[in-house]
């Protein structure tokens, strides 16, 4: 392999794939990055077997060629290079990196060992605005439940619903579910927070149109150059739906910043409780208050339309997830009693809603 390639393209390839190298696996060659000329251009990829990342670039091909090197020493070396045209030779096993100052070899490992995932070759093939997938994606995952002891909420479950993309997450303690649009595509599977999180990462605001193709046990999404492959996460994913009521007793309408405000106060008085906060709407306000015994209580008001009438306890930080999840003005707090779920949405944000199941008090 003989190639020369600017230190922006590699740094900025290392930086997308290498975070997914794996540095605890069993496996030593999983903690490096593979370099392979592929169409005269340089790929530049890492695995950790459940998600994969490639990302192509650029480069002029004088000969081709792969090599596997360490990740976290690849990235870190080239980050500190100046910013010029970098020459890779590779001679057996080690890579030459040189630049105008700098002449350096790193030993690599062979990459016929590197695990490359497996192509999907008869998938359902759709495709959606980079955009709407980045923000329906960002309002949903933090969602997604961290215990491994129930693997399905541990991821982000895509499906339709009368020909529309539903994308969806929770913990069993909230839920958050986003409407992509309309799409004839037959989409049900259920992909990893953690695939989701660094799919968000590649998108950028530049990018156009995201290409997903997926089968029964993996995923690919294609931004641009990027490629991200995922092993989908198998289990059918509880009926959900079921939980969201279509009626409430009590509706309050404020300023979302205004209810950020008073739930991020009385916060710092739950914390001895666990972050429980008892909302009452009445009258022309929501008030929260929160008791810590050691330290003293604390109540916070702000005005409101209130609809009804009632109080419900929650977990501060759940409310304040899903409050920070909006980007809209106005907010909606719904609920019903006291031990069914409370429901945040904004008609500024129609195709968004989010679910936080309350406390016993």
């Amino acid at each position: 392999m003989q190639l020369q390639v600017t230190q922006e393209n590699l740094a900025r390839a290392l930086s997308t794939v290498a975070r997914v190298a794996s540095t605890r696996g069993t496996l030593p060659i999983l903690s490096n990055v593979l370099l392979k000329t592929v169409d005269k251009r340089l790929s530049v990829s890492a695995t950790n077997l459940d998600i994969a990342i490639s990302q192509n670039i650029g480069s002029k091909i004088d000969k081709d060629g792969a090599i596997t090197v360490p990740a976290r020493l690849m990235q870190d070396f080239v980050n500190s290079l100046p910013d010029s045209v970098l020459q890779l030779e590779l001679e057996e096993n080690k890579l030459h990196i040189t630049t105008d100052k700098y002449n350096s070899t790193i030993n690599g490992m062979p990459a016929d060992d590197f695990p490359i995932m497996p192509a999907i070759s008869e998938g359902v093939e759709w495709k959606v605005p980079a955009s709407s997938l980045k923000h329906a994606l960002s309002q949903v995952v933090f969602a997604a439940s961290g215990d491994d002891a129930r693997p399905v909420l541990t991821g982000v479950y895509i499906h339709n619903i009368n020909s529309e993309i539903i994308a969806v997450a929770t913990d069993s303690y909230r839920l958050a579910e986003n409407n992509l649009g309309k799409n004839k595509a037959a989409v049900n599977f259920l992909v990893p927070s953690s695939a989701a999180n660094d799919l968000l990462r590649i998108i950028s605001d530049q990018s156009q149109d995201v290409v997903i193709n997926h089968d029964d046990q993996q995923v690919s999404f294609k931004v641009s150059d990027v490629t991200l492959v995922a092993r989908l996460i198998e289990g059918n994913y509880p009926d959900y739906r079921k939980l969201i009521p279509n009626k409430f007793e009590t509706v309050a309408r404020l300023k979302r910043a205004d209810l950020a405000n008073i739930t991020k106060v009385s916060a710092l008085f739950a914390r001895e409780s666990a972050g429980s906060i008892t909302i009452k709407a009445e009258a022309k306000s929501v008030s929260i208050t929160a008791v810590a015994s050691q330290l003293g209580e604390n109540t916070a008001s702000a005005e409101a339309e209130i609809q009804g009438g009632g109080e419900v306890t929650l977990n501060s930080r759940y409310l304040i997830d899903g409050l920070n999840a909006f980007s809209a003005e106005a907010i909606e707090f719904c609920f019903n009693g006291k031990l069914e779920p409370c429901i945040l949405r904004s008609p500024e944000e129609p195709k968004y809603t989010h679910l936080i199941m309350p406390l016993r008090s």
